[in-house]
């Protein structure tokens, strides 16, 4: 999936009560973007134009952004979320239910630019923890390289399905189903799946 059109708005199961409600139907990640962009910088006390020269991204990019018409790619929100300081997550947050179900390929579904690789949130840190949880979908191709996140946060990784090369970009070790791996995040490191259909899940952890 290349787009955030496509996401799945119904994650709701024929069995579950009305309480129980998966967040694809809950959310649009283009509209939980927007608010969150405008908010963010409203915060940090910068323009459009200043916010996008620290993030590197086109000032008519940004601006689509904030009005709910463009499509963020990962690179683009980690650049954003690393300008003006918050967790990536902070760009996805989206209202909380008493009980909330995610099923894979529910969620707000964010597609890499230039690799077979797509990032779901599933859960944002409770007031006095730090951590956010990701379910990451990657076929093989073109690895994912992440650039440095923000000093002190490490990178915590199961693979659920498939096999995959994952890691610091001069140290990635080949993990399978139920492995785990954990690394500094604050180095360039690298997602390359080795097998159809591989799913992993993700938690970022800042200290």
């Amino acid at each position: 999936m290349n787009t955030m059109d496509g996401v799945r708005q119904d994650g709701r199961s024929s069995g579950e009560s009305n309480d129980v409600v998966g967040r694809g139907a809950a959310t649009n990640p283009k509209v939980l973007v927007a608010a969150a962009l405008k908010r963010e910088r409203t915060r940090a006390g910068l323009s459009i134009g200043e916010l996008a020269r620290r993030a590197g991204i086109g000032k008519s990019t940004l601006s689509q952004l904030e009005s709910g018409e463009g499509n963020p790619s990962v690179e683009t929100l980690w650049a954003l979320s690393t300008a003006l300081g918050v967790q990536f997550s902070a760009l996805l947050d989206a209202p909380s239910h008493p009980v909330e179900v995610i099923r894979l390929g529910d969620g707000p579904l964010i597609p890499a630019a230039d690799a077979d690789y797509a990032a779901t949130l599933l859960s944002t840190a409770r007031p006095g923890t730090r951590r956010d949880i990701y379910i990451i979908q990657a076929e093989p191709g073109k690895p994912r390289v992440s650039a440095p996140h923000a000093r002190g946060i490490v990178e915590h990784v199961v693979i659920s399905t498939g096999r995959a090369r994952l890691g610091p970009i001069d140290a990635a070790v080949e993990l399978g189903p139920g492995d785990y791996i954990s690394y500094a995040g604050d180095i360039e490191h690298v997602f390359a799946a080795l097998e159809p259909g591989t799913v992993a899940v993700l938690v970022s952890e800042s200290s």
